[in-house]
């Protein structure tokens, strides 16, 4: 994410968060569910950017807008906005925002699958402009399962308390999943465009010497260029092509391998230093985990 990291405030626990919004205590200290109109804004000076030491699940349901990064979102129809720890973003600027906030220390989730497996979902690395848009019949499906924790966390504990809990997270963030790739589909004129720009983006790497020489872009690289979130891109790539991006890169990787190895009389190294590679070793691996013959196996065979 690109941010200004300067003057950040960095909250490490949930109560400290409670405390400096003007929150009661939260039910529990590693896991809390907040009403967005019940914060109040400090009184006391607080830095522009925040970060906290915990997941951040937020929907926003009225006109307002939010800073992520470099970019902006307009809530204006409501979305949910996912954050992972230690991610930058820009404090809240007024108080008639409603909604739901869900706020989860890593250390909640120890001891069940979930704790490995929600570093799986993309979208908490989403810039906020790429937020989850829902349908009203979306909207309630998600709004049961934020009720359904907010009854659990503001009830009576009991020993079956935080399964309840977590297997209610990962099923909003398995339905987020979901509706991302209904969202996806239905912003395929948009994300085709998208797309279009993407292969513009890849053309100029691999059919320019110079940049080809420095290496094969990256993912985060083509991401910036084409202002998107490395991991909303990759996404989107993958629900409407079945590829990645990095899949997509050394498929054109191969491609132009094989187009060297086929038209000119260069050696393995020499092709190797072409595309970028200190070692050619590194090139023949590459090369041969995407098509099972080695650049020698590959050019004997063409010719």
């Amino acid at each position: 994410m690109k941010a200004n990291h300067n003057h950040l405030h960095t909250f490490l626990s949930l109560s400290e968060f409670h405390t400096m919004f003007g929150l009661s205590k939260p039910e529990h200290p590693l896991v809390s569910f907040i009403r967005l109109e019940e914060m109040r804004l400090p009184s006391e000076k607080l830095s522009e950017n925040l970060v906290l030491d915990f997941y951040k699940i937020a929907y926003k349901d009225t006109i307002g807008s939010a800073k992520y990064g470099q970019h902006h979102y307009d809530f204006g129809e409501g979305g949910l906005v996912f954050t992972a720890p230690g991610q930058v973003f820009e404090k809240p600027k007024n108080n008639k925002i409603k909604g739901f906030l869900i706020l989860l220390h890593p250390d909640f989730l120890l001891s069940y699958p979930l704790a490995k497996k929600i570093r799986q979902y993309g979208f908490f690395s989403y810039y906020t402009d790429e937020a989850l848009q829902v349908s009203e019949k979306e909207k309630e499906t998600l709004f049961s399962v934020f009720n359904i924790i907010e009854e659990e966390l503001k009830g009576r504990t009991d020993d079956f308390s935080q399964d309840v809990v977590v297997s209610q997270i990962e099923l909003l963030l398995n339905y987020s999943s979901r509706y991302y790739k209904r969202q996806f589909i239905t912003y395929k004129a948009v994300n085709d465009h998208l797309i279009e720009k993407f292969e513009k983006v890849l053309d100029f790497y691999f059919n320019n010497d110079e940049e080809l020489q420095n290496g094969m872009p990256t993912m985060q690289n083509l991401a910036d260029q084409l202002s998107v979130s490395a991991s909303y891109l990759s996404d989107m790539l993958r629900s409407l092509t079945g590829l990645n991006t990095q899949q997509h890169i050394h498929n054109r990787f191969i491609e132009t391998a094989k187009e060297i190895l086929s038209t000119t009389d260069l050696s393995v190294s020499e092709i190797a230093y072409h595309m970028g590679f200190e070692y050619p070793q590194s090139f023949t691996r590459l090369f041969k985990s995407k098509t099972n013959q080695t650049p020698l196996e590959f050019r004997q065979s063409f010719n």
